[in-house]
Order: C-alpha cells, then sequence, then structure tokens
C-alpha cells in the first residue's frame, strides 16, 4: 500500500505553528515598504523639485544595506531571525518619524535626509532576508511552492494597498505627516512577530562574525544558480528602478495627473501580480524553474516599451491607460518569475547556509534596483523617454544573463559547494 500523499493546499499552511503570525507581520511591513517608496519619491518631488535627488534618496534607502548584506546574513544564522527582524522594524519606524519630524519643523536640508536614508538602509537586510530564509525552515518542502506563492503575493498585495494609500496621505497630510504615519506601521510589524517562532538551525560557522560573512560570500559566488541569479536578477531590477522614477513622472509632469492618480496605476500591477502569483503557486515548479524564471524576464522589455507610447500620448486619459496596462503586465510576469526564483533557490542552498546565502544572493539580486533609480533620476531629469530606453536595455541584458548563467537543471553535488566540505569551516 502506497504511502499517503501530504496535503499541499493552501489551507495547510495554516496548520503549521504560528506561521499565520509571522506572515501577517511580513504582510504589515511589505506594504509600509510600499508606502515608503513612492512617499518618499512623491515628498522630494514636492518639497525640492528634483528628480535627481529623488533617485538619489531611493538610492541611499536600499544600496548601502545591500553591501553589508554578508554580515547581516552571518549575524541570521548566529543569532536567530526573529529579534534582528524587528530590530530592523523599529530602526525603520524611527527613521521615517525623524524625517517627518525635521521636514515638518522645516529642518531638513537635503544631505541630512540622503544620511538618514542611508544609515536606515544598513538593517534593511535583516528583515528581507530574516522573513525570507524562515519559510523553508518552518514550511515542509512539499509545500514551499504555496508559501512562495504567499511570499510573492505579499510584495503584490503591497502594490496594492501601498503605493494609493502613500499617495492620498501624502495629497491630504503632506509629505511629512504621511512619512510619520507610515512609520507606524513598522511598529505594527514588530508587534506582531511577538510570540512567533525562532527555530534554531545548525549553522556552518567558523565562529568569527567577519569569517562567517565572508564564507557566506564565497559560497553565493561558488554556487552556479546563486551566481546566475544575481547578474540576472540585478539586470532586471535596473528596469524597475527606473520605473519608480519615471511613473511618477509621465504621470505628474507629462500627463498633468494628480499625485494620487501615481498611486493607482502602480496598483494595477498588484492586482495582476496577486492573480499571477497564486496561479502560478499552485504550479509544481520541480524541473520548471527554469522557464518559469527566463519566460517572464523576455516579455518584460515589451511591457516596459509602452511606457514610450505614454509618454507621446497627447490625451491625458489614454497616456494613464497605457501606462496601467505596462505595469499590469509588469506585475502578472513578476507571479511566476518571482515563484521560480524563490524556489529554485531553496533547492539549490544547503540549509545551513540559508542564512548567509540568501542575505548575499537577495543583495546581489536586489542591487539593481537602487542603481536603476539612481540612474532613472539622472536620465530623466534630461528625457524620460531616454530613461525608458535604459530600462527597456536592462530588462533585454538581464533575460540574456539568465538564459546563459542560470543552470537548466540543479548541478551535481560535486559541482555546488557543500555546508560539511570546506567552506565556512575554520582553518
Amino acid at each position: 500500500m502506497s504511502p499517503e500523499r501530504p496535503e499541499s493546499s493552501y489551507r495547510a499552511l495554516l496548520a503549521i505553528p504560528r506561521l499565520g503570525r509571522i506572515i501577517l507581520s511580513m504582510q504589515i511591513s511589505r506594504v509600509a515598504q510600499s508606502m515608503v517608496g513612492v512617499a518618499l519619491v512623491l515628498f522630494v518631488l514636492r518639497a525640492y523639485g528634483s528628480a535627481e535627488l529623488a533617485g538619489l534618496v531611493t538610492f541611499a534607502s536600499v544600496f548601502p544595506g545591500l553591501i553589508v548584506a554578508p554580515i547581516a546574513g552571518a549575524l541570521l544564522d548566529r543569532h536567530g531571525r526573529k529579534r534582528l527582524i524587528m530590530l530592523d522594524y523599529l530602526i525603520a519606524m524611527g527613521s521615517l518619524a525623524l524625517i517627518g519630524t525635521l521636514a515638518w519643523l522645516d529642518r531638513l536640508p537635503a544631505w541630512l535626509l540622503v544620511s538618514i536614508a542611508v544609515l536606515s538602509s544598513l538593517t534593511g537586510i535583516l528583515s528581507h532576508t530574516g522573513m525570507r530564509s524562515l519559510f523553508p525552515i518552518l514550511v515542509p518542502e512539499h509545500l514551499w511552492e504555496r508559501v512562495n506563492a504567499v511570499d510573492s503575493n505579499g510584495y503584490v498585495v503591497a502594490t496594492v494597498l501601498g503605493p494609493p494609500i502613500a499617495a492620498t496621505l501624502v495629497t491630504l497630510l503632506g509629505g511629512p505627516l504621511a512619512l510619520i504615519v507610515i512609520a507606524g506601521s513598522f511598529g505594527f510589524a514588530a508587534f506582531a512577530l511577538v510570540g512567533a517562532p525562532d527555530p534554531v538551525t545548525d549553522s556552518a560557522s567558523s565562529g568569527h562574525l567577519l569569517r562567517d560573512a565572508w564564507d557566506g560570500v564565497r559560497y553565493t559566488w561558488s554556487n552556479r544558480t546563486l551566481r546566475g541569479l544575481g547578474f540576472s536578477i540585478s539586470a532586471v531590477n535596473i528596469a524597475g528602478g527606473v520605473t519608480t522614477i519615471v511613473v511618477p513622472l509621465l504621470v505628474i509632469q507629462r500627463l498633468h495627473a494628480s499625485e494620487a492618480t501615481v498611486g493607482l496605476v502602480f496598483a494595477v500591477s498588484g492586482l495582476t501580480g496577486m492573480a499571477s502569483a497564486f496561479l502560478f503557486g499552485r504550479v509544481d515548479t520541480r524541473g520548471r524553474e527554469w522557464p518559469m524564471l527566463v519566460v517572464p524576464m523576455a516579455l518584460f522589455a515589451p511591457a516596459f516599451s509602452l511606457f514610450l507610447l505614454a509618454a507621446g500620448a497627447t490625451d491625458a486619459a489614454i497616456g494613464l491607460a497605457v501606462i496601467a496596462v505596462a505595469l499590469g503586465l509588469y506585475g502578472f510576469l513578476n507571479g511566476p518569475m518571482d515563484i521560480a526564483m524563490f524556489t529554485i533557490r531553496q533547492r539549490r542552498t544547503e540549509q545551513a547556509w540559508m542564512g548567509r546565502a540568501f542575505a548575499v544572493s537577495m543583495a546581489f539580486n536586489f542591487v539593481g534596483y537602487p542603481v536603476g533609480a539612481a540612474l532613472g533620476g539622472i536620465v530623466a531629469a534630461r528625457s524620460i523617454e531616454a530613461a525608458v530606453v535604459l530600462g527597456i536595455g536592462a530588462a533585454l541584458v538581464g533575460t540574456a544573463l539568465a538564459t546563459t548563467m542560470v543552470p537548466r537543471q540543479d548541478p551535481a553535488a560535486a559541482d555546488r559547494p557543500d555546508a560539511s566540505t570546506g567552506v565556512g569551516e575554520a582553518a
């Protein structure tokens, strides 16, 4: 008699003790993060009138944290995840409250705004990686596609809710008070984690923090899949960073619509992404990760090209409709790509390395976003169309890199680093 097949429905996730509390905290924080991204850009455009500064602040709020990712990953492997996630939420809350308060008092020069953004970014990778690496530890492997769909939908739900709320808050309250309100959301996210599990895992540690961090970099670079994902996803994320700057400029400056409209068009990508993530989350990705990753990437460039049509639209309604279609396609394509990326990384990373490898991998993957935002701000200040072309080129390069660098099949064990054979052990 064959053994009973374990249940692999979304309902089965709810049977995992206290997983719901972790998902709740994740969702609150991601909505808050989504609000921050839009609110900061709108705040800077309104208060300073500079697309370059908007790109720089976005860069400063993300990039420095990616640089310290190896140390963050080592801390997560050595000291657990929950407390460090909560620490990041509290620092994010304090930083936003400080920016909002100083701006409200008219005591926030541009250099100080950028400095606070840099300091607040240094802990950001703790919550992103800590939350992502908790799931494959707490959830059985046969439910990874389901929990990865929930994980992916955490971002798309945030895209549905965050930008419209942020744009509305900026419109009604002004940028400073909007940032103070958003700061409170991170406090709620930290509170939701109280009582959540923090599993202890075996870690391939040398006993020295900096050595562990460096070993995490070596492990990630030695892993062909993680290295290929890093180059390809980072290139695609340059287009995502450009989008953050280009869409508000198109909506407000070129089509003369309101700040609230910026949030609404961004929400379209969240709605389509939500449907896509749940749809593809029901698919067993084993053996299908590579096409689910590469095919959506190949379609990003045509979707991004629609922004050129919107930029040339003579009718505001038509231009806004084209932007909504472009963002809707972008959100839908992100569903299968995210799920494939999450599962292929989980399956091809040893559990003892998940904190460090995930931290380095996620930072490597995401580094294109702040770079794209910074470049997008500089280029778009001179030509919005040129910034769109930059995004199209980045999407094409990312597709080419994924096609050539990400292995179609899981490399043989001898071809991958192993937690028990050398990397990370004390000399």
